[in-house]
This record gives C-alpha cells, sequence and structure tokens, in this order.
C-alpha cells in the first residue's frame, strides 16, 4: 500500500494563483524564493528560470525598494519572452503599502502578495497600511499569503498576550504563549482582510518559525482553528544536512497529518551553490512521502563489506543525476516519466531482490562475485551484462526503457 492511500488531506478552501490551484484537491505545491537583488533584473530572471525548470511551480521575489518594484514588470516580461510562466510572488515587508501603492505595474505583475502583519506598521498606521495592501489586491484580484514569522511578530500583541497570561491564575510557558501569539495573528489578521472584501479563497496562511517542535505545534494549533489553505516552511532552517534534516524533520510530520498545501524549503546555500537544492529537497519529501512524483526514483544499497568496489555507487550517482538532468525536456516528452524506479545495487545480498521489484534495475557484482551484471527490467531478468563498459550500456537500457514505455502516450 503506498503512502499516499493513507495520508488524509485536510480540506482547505482553494486558492488559484496564476494558472495553478492550491489546497482544495489540489497536489501539495513546492515554492522557491530568489535570493539576487530584485533591482538585478538579468539575475533576477535567470534564477526565477533555473528555479522554475527545476520545478519549483512559485517562485517568490524581494520588492523591498522603488528599484525592486520597477523591475518587477520587466522581470515577469522577459521570463514570458522565455516561455516560463512563472507565478511570481512578491515578497514585502515595512513598505509595501507604498509600493504597491505607487507601481501599479508591479502590483499586476505579481501573481501574489506576501504580507507579513507583524511589519506592516505600528498602531493605527498598521490598520491603515494592512488595509491598503488588501484593497490593492482586491482590485487586481490578486491572492495574499499572510505570513507570520516568530522573529517578526507583532510586539504589542506580544505584550498584550504576555500580560493577560501574568495575569491568569493558572499562567502557560512563555513559549506555548508565544505560539498562540503567532496563530491569533495570522488568524486575526485574515478574519480583517475578509472584512476589508478580500475573500477566502484568496487568502493563504503560514506560520513559520525556526525550530521543528515549535513549527508542528503552531501548525497544528492553526490548522485547528481556521481552514485556510497553509504554506509550510521552517524558517532560517540552516545549511546543508542541518537545514535539510530539520526542514524534513518538520514537515514531514505535519504533511503525514494531512497539514499544508504548499511549502518551501528555506536552505542557506553554501557560496557558489546552486539555489535550486531547495526545490530538489522539497520535491524528494513529498515524493518519498508518496504524495507527488517529480523525478524517477533511484534505489541504490549503502554498500558494506561485500561492494567494495566504488561502481554501484557511481553508477547510482551517475544515473539520478542524468535523469534529474533530462527532466525538464522529458516532462514535455515523456508524460509520467517521473514514476520510473531504478535500482543500482551492489551485491547479491538485496541486488535481485531489488531490481526485481524496480522498473529496470541492475544487480552488480560484489567483492569476489563472478564479475557480471543482471538487469531486469519490470521483474523479469532480461540480460546480464559483463565487460567494463556495464555503466554505459546500462544507462542506454534506461533510457531505451523510458522511451518504449513513455514514449507513446
Amino acid at each position: 500500500m503506498s503512502n499516499q492511500t493513507l495520508i488524509q488531506r485536510r480540506q482547505t478552501v482553494p486558492v488559484v494563483i496564476g494558472n495553478l490551484n492550491v489546497g482544495g484537491n489540489a497536489p501539495v505545491r513546492v515554492q522557491s524564493m530568489t535570493n539576487t537583488d530584485t533591482a538585478d533584473i538579468e539575475s533576477t530572471v535567470t534564477q526565477c528560470a533555473e528555479l522554475a525548470r527545476a520545478g519549483s511551480e512559485f517562485v517568490r521575489i524581494t520588492v523591498n525598494n522603488e528599484t525592486a518594484a520597477a523591475a518587477v514588470p520587466r522581470i515577469r516580461e522577459r521570463l514570458d519572452s522565455m516561455g516560463v510562466p512563472v507565478p511570481l510572488i512578491g515578497d514585502f515587508h515595512f513598505n509595501g503599502h507604498r509600493l504597491l501603492s505607487d507601481y501599479p505595474a508591479c502590483a499586476e505583475a505579481l501573481a501574489k502578495y506576501r504580507i507579513n502583519p507583524g511589519n506592516v506598521g505600528r498602531g493605527e498606521k498598521r490598520d491603515a497600511q494592512f488595509a491598503t495592501m488588501i484593497e490593492i489586491a482586491c482590485r487586481y484580484d490578486r491572492p495574499v499569503r499572510i505570513g507570520v514569522n516568530w522573529g517578526s511578530l507583532d510586539p504589542e500583541l506580544v505584550v498584550r498576550m504576555m500580560d493577560d497570561n501574568a495575569k491568569s491564575p493558572s499562567p502557560k510557558p512563555a513559549d506555548e504563549v508565544m505560539r498562540e501569539a503567532m496563530v491569533e495573528s495570522a488568524v486575526s489578521s485574515a478574519l480583517r482582510a475578509e472584512e476589508l472584501g478580500l475573500g477566502r479563497d484568496h487568502i493563504i496562511l503560514s506560520c513559520k518559525m525556526s525550530g521543528v517542535q515549535d513549527l508542528i505545534a503552531v501548525y497544528r494549533m492553526l490548522a485547528a482553528r481556521t481552514d485556510h489553505a497553509l504554506h509550510l516552511g521552517l524558517t532560517e532552517a540552516g545549511m546543508g544536512s542541518k537545514g535539510i534534516v530539520a526542514s524534513t524533520a518538520a514537515l514531514s510530520v505535519l504533511l503525514q497529518e494531512g497539514i499544508g498545501d504548499t511549502i518551501r524549503v528555506s536552505l542557506t546555500p553554501s557560496p557558489g551553490e546552486s539555489r535550486t537544492r531547495e526545490v530538489v529537497v522539497a520535491q524528494e519529501i513529498l515524493q518519498t512521502m508518496g504524495m507527488r512524483s517529480f523525478a524517477p526514483m533511484v534505489t541504490a544499497c549503502p554498500g558494506c563489506g561485500r561492494t567494495t568496489s566504488t561502481v554501484f555507487q557511481e553508477l547510482a550517482e551517475d544515473i539520478q543525476d542524468y535523469l534529474r538532468d533530462q527532466m525538464p525536456v522529458w516532462r514535455e516528452t515523456y508524460p509520467g516519466v517521473e514514476t520510473l524506479q531504478v535500482a543500482v545495487m551492489g551485491c547479491v545480498v538485496n541486488g535481485p531482490g531489488e531490481s526485481k521489484h524496480a522498473n529496470i534495475g541492475i544487480s552488480l557484482p560484489g567483492t569476489g562475485e563472478q564479475p557480471s551484471a543482471p538487469v531486469y527490467i519490470d521483474g523479469e531478468k532480461v540480460t546480464t551484462l559483463k565487460g567494463a563498459d556495464i555503466a554505459e550500456r546500462f544507462k542506454t537500457m534506461v533510457n531505451d526503457y523510458i522511451v518504449q514505455r513513455f514514449g507513446h502516450q
């Protein structure tokens, strides 16, 4: 039984962003964000295209000043001319009300606005500036993500809730009050947006935190209080394996409980590292949980004393890189290829069995085994490869299998 049949998705109000649905019965969507200066049109267009081609279904860009706001329509035009229709999300903080008012072409070019209720303004200004952004969203029929972040939570709300808690006969721990403040900020802001005329089908909520357990707790609370579509993400997840593990731990628990309609894995890239890594990680979380398929999966054994040769490791990596590199073209040419399962195994213990379970698999010889590699296609042994060019011949067989199975649909 697949994981997909075990996960009962929470029913949320569907939202349309660009030409894609979020929430309702739509699949969990993957999004990412550029780290370029939006005013640098060339760099931003290049990175948006890279992220979209890697599989990001929405790309968020920073709109923090007048130059950036003026650049947004030109970025949209350039992407359209390149055949990259990915919806762009504008990330606004502090001055979004002014930028959206002063640059209507920017407001129109964006498919969605992200508003942080913690830094829209203070006191009466907050109400007016928040209202301005919502009114513009209504004018251009744009959805909004009301994104609360624990690092920029409304201080007035926190102080009020902390004071109320201190007066309670049974005060709660401070971290619990903080989580409740996160949820209260999101829910009350959504209610205010609706009062201003923005439909429930134009609102997505998020409550991002940097601690795994905090994030899980706050989204459980949020899901219990509202049926708005939810965006998941562990903010400031970190670099490398730490960021990947923390994001995977938090998001997987929530997704397994049916919570979440769109996700982002916020990784800090190493110097020179491609921004697309966060897209790949998000896709792999969803695919390994059986919720979506994005690219063929390669099963490979970890290696042990039976596999002192590195041939199977090199072949597994080569095959996996090859399959993912080809996906931008294969998505159009070979529909369904993302469901392909390939096995590259290193010895006779589990090699034949795993290979039989894959669509196409190879069991390479382990230490002391005969220098031959049986290949299985759809559970049946079709040939045994021998010699120095086993890897290249198997890659050719994988490519031929893809053409034959997915090329005539």
